[in-house]
């Protein structure tokens, strides 16, 4: 057993060393792009787009949040009648359990307990359901926003574009403006 766990644990350090190499080899091999052009070569040009930013700016993001907000609207008044209809019965219960025989004040109890338990159903696969619309919705607009970038990077001769993960860039790479003017004119296209 030692010889397995240290066997394994010798793997781990080897595959950690191993990618730390990879990680540094690529990140010399960038920094090697970007600072030493090709002799008679023109300067590569960096892009950098803030994507957070291009997407809450953008009409896409915009309009799909109006979508959504239109689907859930019918479940979620959907979801307030039934606790409606429950509290109403709560109510009955509490009022008239004096007055109620006890097979009808167990029958009212199931019943509350059965609601109960279907609207708890129901709340949780509506949050499940808006979650993976959300996905989907955050997924197509990434796309759309990668899309806009490669075709900007194209016409500005743009030879590298960073999204995430910077510590500082000169306000001048930054191409996240004309991203958002993009998705602006193509979505004023559809």
């Amino acid at each position: 057993m030692r010889h397995r766990s240290s066997s394994s644990a010798s793997v781990r350090r080897s595959e950690s060393r191993v990618t730390n190499v990879k990680l540094s080899q690529v990140g010399v091999i960038v920094l090697t792009l970007v600072s030493v052009p090709c002799i008679g070569a023109d300067p590569y040009k960096i892009g950098v787009v803030d994507p957070n930013r291009v997407v809450e700016l953008s009409p896409q993001y915009e309009a799909a949040g109006k979508a959504l907000q239109v689907e859930v609207e019918e479940r979620e008044r959907n979801l307030r009648q039934q606790q409606e209809q429950i509290t109403i019965l709560q109510r009955k219960l509490e009022r008239d359990s004096a007055l109620m025989s006890e097979s009808e004040m167990q029958r009212l109890q199931n019943d509350i307990r059965s609601r109960t338990r279907k609207l708890k159903y129901a709340q949780d696969e509506f949050q499940e359901d808006v979650a993976l619309r959300q996905n989907e919705l955050r997924t197509k607009l990434a796309k759309q926003v990668r899309e806009v970038v490669v075709e900007l990077a194209k016409e500005q001769g743009i030879d590298l574009v960073i999204t995430e993960g910077l510590v500082y860039y000169s306000p001048r790479m930054d191409i996240s403006d004309l991203v958002i003017e993009r998705l602006k004119r193509d979505s004023g296209n559809k």
